[in-house]
């Protein structure tokens, strides 16, 4: 096996930023990372978590579980900002155009961080695992989003 073999592929080296990304967050029912990259150049990450200075689930607890509120479901009912959205917020900050980009995401993203998605701009959201939320495809198709699924070990799989 030579040098050039071990490499990952472009897809699976930003996939795996996201899934260590996701090691960050403080979410109690799930643990999701995303990078935004241009150019092959990282513009921003963002994990699953409370904003800036407001306790986080794992100090809190999980109002959703209290609930019992389905995956999917009553997003205003978490104190937690999505990963999409935190990478959004980070790039916005920082002043960091993410027009034309591909956002990597542990997960493929709700309804809301889509929408969001669609308005900043990003051309293409490449996701690892799915997600319960028909509006979102519906509207990453709509918008003429490119969705890729990357599974990991170079194992690509597109959908329309």
């Amino acid at each position: 096996m030579t040098p050039t073999d071990r490499r990952p592929s472009w897809d699976d080296y930003f996939m795996e930023i996201a899934l260590l990304v996701a090691k960050r967050s403080t979410c109690l029912r799930r643990s999701v990372g995303a990078v935004i990259v241009k150019s092959r150049r990282i513009l921003a990450t963002g994990y699953n978590g409370a904003p800036t200075g407001i306790p986080h689930c794992i100090e809190k607890g999980c109002l959703r579980e209290e609930l019992n509120v389905a995956s999917g479901e009553r997003h205003e009912l978490c104190r937690g900002i999505h990963a999409e959205q935190n990478a959004i917020i980070q790039a916005a900050y920082h002043g960091v155009s993410i027009r034309n980009g591909i956002l990597y995401c542990t997960n493929l993203p709700c309804s809301i961080c889509t929408k969001m998605i669609i308005n900043s701009g990003i051309d293409e959201v490449c996701y690892r695992e799915g997600y319960a939320d028909d509006l979102a495809a519906a509207l990453i198709e709509e918008a003429g989003i490119r969705l890729r699924r990357i599974q990991g070990s170079g194992d690509k799989e597109t959908t329309p």
